[in-house]
């Protein structure tokens, strides 16, 4: 899988847990091509899965938190707007943006924007024109 193949599998599915089991699709399991026993740092397709969930949380097309189950989550923009509008279901904290800061001394720190700083004045707009139903409807069975 390809940097691009990995941001694809996101904009497929809508929303996609970086690497745990869950109601949605995995994109580690995607990446090692089957269900991955214990952490996927083991896997050996490690470097590989982690190359590629770097991408895709470069991507700005990606939002990542933790709205599946509290475990990092994929929204691709284009469910921006239902989760936006769907929000009283979830935890202020799990509608986080998570993202990843590399630090003087080189290590890897997770940083949070809360929600809704993130939401762009576009999603916002757009999620005032869905009814709940619809929102919940279009992010999929994992959010009813």
């Amino acid at each position: 899988m390809t940097p691009r193949q990995a941001v694809a599998f996101v904009r497929k599915h809508g929303v996609v847990l970086e690497a745990a089991a869950g109601p949605v699709p995995s994109l580690a399991v995607a990446i090692a091509g089957g269900p991955i026993g214990g952490s996927w740092w083991a896997h050996p397709r490690s470097q590989e899965i982690f190359e590629l969930t770097r991408a895709v949380r470069d991507s700005e097309d990606i939002l990542v938190c933790r709205v599946v189950d509290g475990k990092v989550t994929y929204v691709h923009r284009r469910l921006w707007p239902p989760l936006v509008r769907a929000a009283n279901r979830f935890t202020q904290k799990r509608l986080a943006q998570v993202r990843e800061v590399h630090t003087a001394s080189g290590r890897h720190v997770a940083k949070e924007l809360a929600f809704p700083k993130w939401v762009p004045a576009e999603v916002s707009a757009e999620a005032s024109l869905l009814s709940e139903e619809e929102a919940v409807h279009k992010l999929g069975d994992w959010c009813s």
